[in-house]
């Protein structure tokens, strides 16, 4: 085993159709620990969604595609809301698994989840001021992440920010130490090391994002895409 190739084809546990329910169940509420540990999407609200709520002086909405259990949107709400802003958020998720554990959460006024494809919302004509995604990207072949980030571009109005693990020695061993303890009776440990296997490097991520993207790091073994609709004069149409 090596990561200094990606291994796009490797598969996660978690995307068999017939892997066990329950274990996918424990695995998708397991993820609030996780992301909370290591998304840093705290740090990403303070630098990039806090500045763009209070730009807009306005009631904002937000869109999660591939939501998982919800709690990346519901952590993102709350911290907008404690700053005082006014936020409703919708996540979105093709696996009716994920959408049922997000259902079952914890209440929380003006979020909502739908088992739908962000093309299906392209179609509708919904729009948002940010769309988001969190561990979504290395998930994705050649065709279906130029089809995320396109219809990214064709649901926001103001930015998207897709967030994933950066592909490192150092990455891979610490989650292999720390998860262990958090990962019994889920598919967290085995699918969070083939997902950092799956992902990219900073590199490898800006040579496949289109023209108007950009890569930031908000944190340690961190990526984040990055494209602003305020300030790139392109319509997702521009593409071809």
């Amino acid at each position: 085993m090596t990561l200094a190739v990606r291994d796009a084809g490797l598969r996660e546990l978690m995307d068999d159709p017939a892997c066990d329910p329950a274990r996918l169940r424990r695995t998708l509420q397991r993820f609030g620990l996780v992301n909370r540990a290591v998304s840093c999407w705290d740090g990403v609200h303070r630098s990039q969604l806090r500045p763009f709520f209070a730009g807009l002086g306005r009631p904002a909405r937000v869109l999660d595609i591939g939501c998982g259990g919800g709690d990346v949107l519901r952590r993102l709400v709350q911290l907008a809301r404690r700053d005082g802003f006014v936020v409703e958020a919708v996540g979105i998720d093709p696996d009716p698994h994920a959408i049922a554990v997000a259902k079952r959460a914890d209440f929380m006024p003006g979020v909502a989840y739908r088992q739908v494809l962000s093309q299906s919302l392209v179609q509708e004509g919904e729009r948002f001021d940010a769309v988001i995604s969190n561990h979504l990207l290395h998930h994705l072949d050649e065709v279906s992440l130029a089809g995320l980030l396109y219809d990214s571009e064709a649901l926001s109005s103001g930015i998207s920010l897709h967030s994933d693990i950066a592909r490192g020695r150092v990455a891979y061993g610490a989650f292999a130490l720390l998860a262990a303890p958090v990962a019994m009776g889920t598919f967290v440990w085995v699918d969070g090391l083939r997902s950092i296997r799956r992902s990219y490097t900073r590199a490898e991520l800006a040579a496949v994002l289109p023209d108007g993207w950009r890569v930031d790091s908000p944190g340690t073994f961190r990526l984040l895409a990055c494209f602003d609709h305020t300030s790139t004069h392109r319509s997702p149409s521009d593409r071809g």
